[in-house]
């Protein structure tokens, strides 16, 4: 049963973010931005050649390519062989399944689109949060969800062992 859930919001989480960013690429202009809330939100279109926040996006275009492809690739090995291992723990396995399903997500614009489609703008006055994407916000979820099972799920169960 759980394996089908895991499955079924792995597609979800697929499905939604390529349906997002196609609406996107359909519906706007390059770099085209339109205002949600005035002065904070904005839906703009945008292509991140690198990975988060830009990384490594000034790489030339070959090299960028390449290594995006095999670090997404060794990436969804990984959480692949977590999600096999650790498959007892239903906290980390929703946590690997959106890891894995926003790297689906993004791994598909860098096949097809050879940069990832990123349209949500966070800003205030001159700050500006960079772009995002709803495979950012699985991937965003997912480590954060880890990290509190690492951290305080981890540490209640080593203390009430000792």
């Amino acid at each position: 049963m759980m394996k089908k859930a895991m499955i079924a919001l792995a597609l979800a989480v697929v499905v939604l973010d390529q349906w997002t960013k196609a609406y996107i690429v359909k519906n706007f202009i390059l770099h085209e931005s339109r205002p949600v809330i005035d002065g904070f939100f904005d839906i703009t279109y945008i292509l991140n050649p690198g990975a988060a926040f830009g990384f490594l996006g000034r790489l030339p275009e070959t090299y960028r390519k390449l290594f995006f492809i095999a670090v997404t690739i060794l990436a969804i090995s990984c959480v692949a062989y977590l999600l096999i291992k650790e498959k007892g723990m239903k906290l980390r396995l929703f946590s690997y399944t959106l890891v894995l399903a926003g790297a689906v997500g993004n791994f598909i614009d860098r096949l097809f689109v050879g940069k990832v489609v990123d349209f949500l703008l966070f800003y205030y006055k001159t700050w500006q949060y960079p772009a995002f994407n709803v495979a950012d916000i699985a991937i965003s979820i997912g480590i954060g969800l880890l990290l509190l099972d690492y951290i305080f799920i981890k540490r209640s169960t080593n203390e009430n062992n000792a």
